[in-house]
């Protein structure tokens, strides 16, 4: 498929190229020492990604362990209270764990176990990623730390209870505005000081060459499934496919199955409070082309052209930055990003549990919200939403902020 005169056919093939870029987005702005940990991560995952043996052990683990493959669920009640268009979910809710991060966390702690490291580390906002990978270590066995601002660790205290269950050690991260940036921060700092021993889990599609490829190709199952099963259960393709956007693990998840087909996509950026600097986490939509955390994306910046504070009612999406496919993505106009706020979030997350029985993660919500706006626009047509968590870590939040409506 063609759009904006741009080839789709290949697209798997080409992006990112050997040096890690999508167009002029991605690469591996790293130190010269930690050159060295990305090439050996490089080569190690281009060469297990073919083999046959972890090809088929990935498949074990995601039908015997994770409960793969996860289902798409009619919101019949929901549609019909909107008009004609017809909502589905994708229910990654459903996934072990609770989202859809241990698709690409049993990938990265497999990688590990065949590089033969001790230890896996990452950095995580909402803790679904932490709880992912404290899930994946306590499986194979490995040690496991996870660097979580100290404000976000308060939002999200359930998280960090289950992941100390694990067995993961939880490392408070208090710089800065102590939430999702200043955690990468911290983690990066650490994996510079001991990547031999240990691997950098990064828990979505950002960071230096190779992991933007290696988290989608993990997640590129929510799509694969997600295609099969819509065509399944009602015999045609999504009219539009949705799903939020931080980094963009679980939207490149299940953009991947759809970006060569004639679907609309449509990625939710979080516009939080409004438009004000400072306020929102909508990079995609008010940043410009800079470089962090090893990567060319799109950013927000501040007035020196550093990452700029951000904020987000979801943990998971306080992100000054977007992975580097979704700034090609937006660049090439296959994608169309926009922006969901607080209060349509809050309001979303109550409509589909009271609605459908179905408590969403924050994160989620932003996508559902944007969905129930599109339906209105349609007119008729279908609708496909990646409900990329489940809500249990958000309802202390919730609760406390804005009570039960």
């Amino acid at each position: 498929m063609k759009h904006n005169g741009f080839e789709f056919d290949n697209y798997f093939k080409n992006y990112p190229d050997e040096k890690g870029f999508f167009g002029k987005y991605g690469g591996a702005y790293v130190s010269d020492e930690l050159k060295k940990a990305m090439e050996e991560t490089t080569e190690a995952y281009y060469t297990i990604c073919k083999s046959s043996k972890f090809i088929a052990e990935l498949r074990k683990i995601r039908r015997d362990f994770q409960g793969r493959p996860t289902p798409i669920s009619y919101l019949e009640r929901l549609s019909s209270s909107i008009g004609n268009v017809q909502l589905y979910v994708k229910r990654e809710d459903l996934n072990h764990s609770g989202a859809h991060k241990l698709n690409h966390c049993m990938g990265e702690a497999l990688l590990a176990k065949y590089m033969g490291k001790k230890k896996i580390i990452a950095e995580t906002g909402a803790g679904q990623h932490g709880v992912a990978l404290a899930t994946a270590a306590a499986y194979f066995g490995l040690e496991c730390d996870i660097y979580m601002g100290s404000v976000d660790i308060k939002k999200q205290a359930p998280n960090v209870a289950r992941m100390k269950i694990l067995g993961a050690n939880v490392v408070e991260v208090t710089h800065g505005l102590a939430t999702l940036k200043e955690a990468v921060d911290a983690a990066f700092d650490a994996y510079t000081k001991n990547y031999k021993d240990i691997l950098y889990c990064i828990g979505s599609v950002l960071g230096p060459h190779p992991f933007p490829l290696m988290v989608r190709d993990f997640q590129s199952v929510i799509g694969v499934e997600a295609r099969e099963q819509f065509i399944n259960m009602t015999g045609e393709l999504p009219d539009a496919v949705v799903a939020c956007v931080g980094g963009g693990s679980n939207a490149m998840g299940i953009f991947s199955g759809f970006l060569n087909d004639p679907v609309d996509i449509y990625g939710v950026e979080p516009l939080g409070r409004g438009t004000a600097l400072g306020d929102h986490a909508a990079s995609l939509q008010y940043g410009t082309e800079g470089i962090m955390h090893g990567f060319n994306s799109i950013m927000l910046k501040d007035e020196n052209g550093e990452p700029a504070p951000v904020y987000s009612v979801a943990s998971g999406l306080d992100y000054p930055s977007s992975g580097p496919e979704h700034a090609f993505l937006h660049e090439l106009g296959r994608v169309k990003y926009d922006v969901i706020n607080d209060e349509e979030t809050i309001d979303a997350f109550f409509t589909l549990s009271r609605m459908e029985g179905i408590i969403p993660a924050i994160e989620s919500a932003h996508a559902v919200a944007y969905g129930m706006k599109l339906a209105k626009k349609m007119g008729h047509g279908s609708i496909l939403i990646n409900l990329s968590g489940r809500g249990d870590k958000d309802m202390d939040y919730i609760i406390e902020k804005y009570g039960i409506r």
